[in-house]
């Protein structure tokens, strides 16, 4: 898992850090002491698995709720739209905001203990565990649907949004783009080859690499390899 921990206060991120370092040897801990340092990790690091966020971030200003603010920034993103939030607070009435507005996962009251910490990332760590298949989940006409990412052959860019074609049918979602959805997608198994489509490794049927083409198991139409992908793309599909 892949943590970022935003806390001003540089004691209580160095006890938080240390917290989750000691649960496990394949825990990846990004702390940030100002939303800056934050957004600048969220803009490097892929796949953040839980996010905890200090509400107040100037301790000489009570009102203060930039934590709150950068949660806002975090949900934008579509890749981390469900992805964990945790707030670290003293500030109880801001409870019931954070839930309605934010959908944080859980808080944590200051001073923290140690034991509440523990349980709440296990709590999180053994959801993640126990997810069966790798999938994503879209909006189409204001519901969620989770999508197993094995029954994608590719996705194809069209007008205002884009088109995911399953095994057994396609399905259109409005207002996302490629650029958006391949963040949440396996780098091992899925990659963009042109600027209209990105194909899943698993349904490739040949490739030819002259004429920069791609058939795919179920399809008859040719997917085009961009001019610009094709260096990246012969690379990926020989790994």
């Amino acid at each position: 898992m892949k943590i970022l921990i935003l806390e001003d206060n540089l004691d209580s991120l160095t006890a938080l850090t240390k917290i989750v370092a000691e649960i496990s040897d394949e825990m990846e801990v990004y702390p940030a002491k100002t939303i800056e340092e934050a957004r600048e990790i969220v803009n490097l690091q892929k796949n953040l698995s839980l996010f905890l966020l200090d509400i107040n971030l100037n301790a000489k200003k009570v009102e203060d709720v930039g934590g709150m603010d950068f949660a806002k920034e975090v949900r934008a993103r579509y890749e981390y739209e469900f992805v964990p939030i945790v707030f670290i607070t003293s500030i109880l009435s801001m409870e019931l905001t954070s839930y309605r507005e934010i959908q944080c996962y859980q808080y944590i009251t200051k001073p923290f203990e140690k034991e509440k910490v523990l349980e709440i990332i296990r709590k999180i760590m053994t959801h993640a565990n126990h997810e069966e298949k790798e999938s994503i989940l879209i909006k189409k006409n204001g519901i969620n649907y989770k999508i197993s990412c094995d029954d994608i052959i590719f996705i194809q860019a069209v007008t205002r949004g884009m088109r995911i074609y399953l095994k057994n049918e396609a399905v259109d979602v409005k207002y996302l783009t490629l650029k958006q959805i391949l963040p949440k997608l396996s780098e091992k198994n899925f990659f963009q080859c042109h600027r209209m489509f990105i194909i899943n490794r698993k349904y490739i049927e040949y490739v030819d690499t002259v004429n920069r083409v791609i058939k795919m198991l179920g399809c008859n139409e040719l997917i085009e390899i961009g001019i610009t992908y094709k260096v990246k793309a012969k690379e990926w599909i020989n790994e």
